[in-house]
């Protein structure tokens, strides 16, 4: 009998991955949220043809999302609850996005980048990513809810690791619905915040920042032509890895333009390691990610610094990495 081979598990990985985006895509989660259906019921909820859902059922059981109880009959588990539209760790956007058609395609045509290292993603839609998002309101909620799923799992951390009370006012650049800037404001009663972004990131963001409103200014911007005047902390996260080197130097000379005397930059991004080990294996993949979605990368401390260097500033020893997806949170202050 042929062994198992830890390559073949790996040739055959996008099976999951599909299982799951299918899933996600048709509702299985949600109608499964008041307990356990049949293969029919889920079918009459989900719109499906039910000997097919029942195969896909089958599948999710071997991957921990639903539980078979009965031949015919399944319940979520607890990290398919995830999976809910509701769940307050929900990453049903991440899985809409990350294994959508876009990102699918992308990542299909990574041998053509290798060949000529330029970015899949303008190469297989036609237009930039940011543009593409823009260009429609269902994708771009998409982007942007995923992005807050994530951002929701990491602030804590980060939220724990810097003194934000340390400034009057922050402004989030790049930062979507709101969801880091809340976080921050909720944490720090004394400071206030301005959250920046293309107006297509912004349209949740009354919602979000709902409870702290009386603190928190909504600015429409394209932060690759300039930014916002006033603030004393300028927080980039997982903004800099979208972009090559010279598109986020000219990103971070916005911020040094704007800055107050004695002002500073928040560079919160996972850091790649001069040399990789098994830990490092989720930000090896986010540089490939970059690699072929955005023509951005992932970037060592080392490179962090002669990046902030030559945007005239002078990097503060990072805070890092922490939990649960290893960010670090780099300060910069004016040169």
């Amino acid at each position: 009998m042929m062994s198992r081979s830890p390559l073949l598990d790996l040739v055959f990985g996008y099976m999951p991955a599909q299982m799951l985006h299918a899933a996600v895509e048709i509702g299985v989660a949600d109608a499964l949220a008041d307990g356990p259906k049949t293969s029919a019921e889920l079918a009459d909820e989900t719109g499906t043809h039910a000997p097919s859902l029942y195969r896909l059922l089958r599948g999710l059981t071997g991957l921990d999302v639903v539980e078979q109880k009965e031949r015919d009959l399944f319940a979520l588990t607890a990290e398919g609850q995830r999976l809910r539209a509701d769940a307050p760790d929900s990453i049903r956007a991440l899985v809409r996005l990350f294994c959508g058609p876009d990102v699918w395609r992308t990542w299909g045509d990574m041998t053509e980048t290798l060949r000529t290292g330029e970015y899949a993603w303008e190469r297989v839609t036609g237009r930039t990513p940011f543009e593409f998002f823009e260009s429609d309101r269902e994708l771009s909620a998409t982007f942007n809810e995923a992005m807050a799923e994530h951002t929701r799992s990491v602030a804590p951390g980060i939220i724990e690791a810097h003194d934000f009370a340390r400034y009057g006012t922050v402004a989030d650049l790049g930062g979507g619905d709101g969801t880091l800037l809340a976080a921050i404001l909720r944490a720090n009663p004394g400071t206030r915040g301005m959250l920046v972004d293309l107006p297509s990131g912004l349209e949740a963001a009354p919602g979000v920042l709902a409870d702290v409103a009386d603190r928190a200014e909504i600015v429409p911007c394209d932060f690759l032509e300039s930014v916002p005047e006033g603030a004393d902390a300028y927080v980039l996260k997982s903004v800099l890895h979208d972009w090559n080197d010279e598109k986020a130097a000219e990103i971070l000379r916005n911020c040094r333009a704007a800055m107050r005397p004695g002002g500073r930059v928040l560079v919160l991004e996972q850091v790649m390691p001069e040399m990789v080990t098994p830990e490092a294996t989720g930000v090896v993949r986010n540089d490939l990610n970059m690699l072929v979605a955005t023509g951005g990368r992932e970037r060592t401390e080392a490179e962090f610094r002669e990046l902030l260097e030559g945007a005239g500033f002078t990097a503060v020893t990072p805070a890092g990495p922490l939990p649960p997806a290893g960010y670090h949170v780099i300060e910069a202050r004016p040169a």
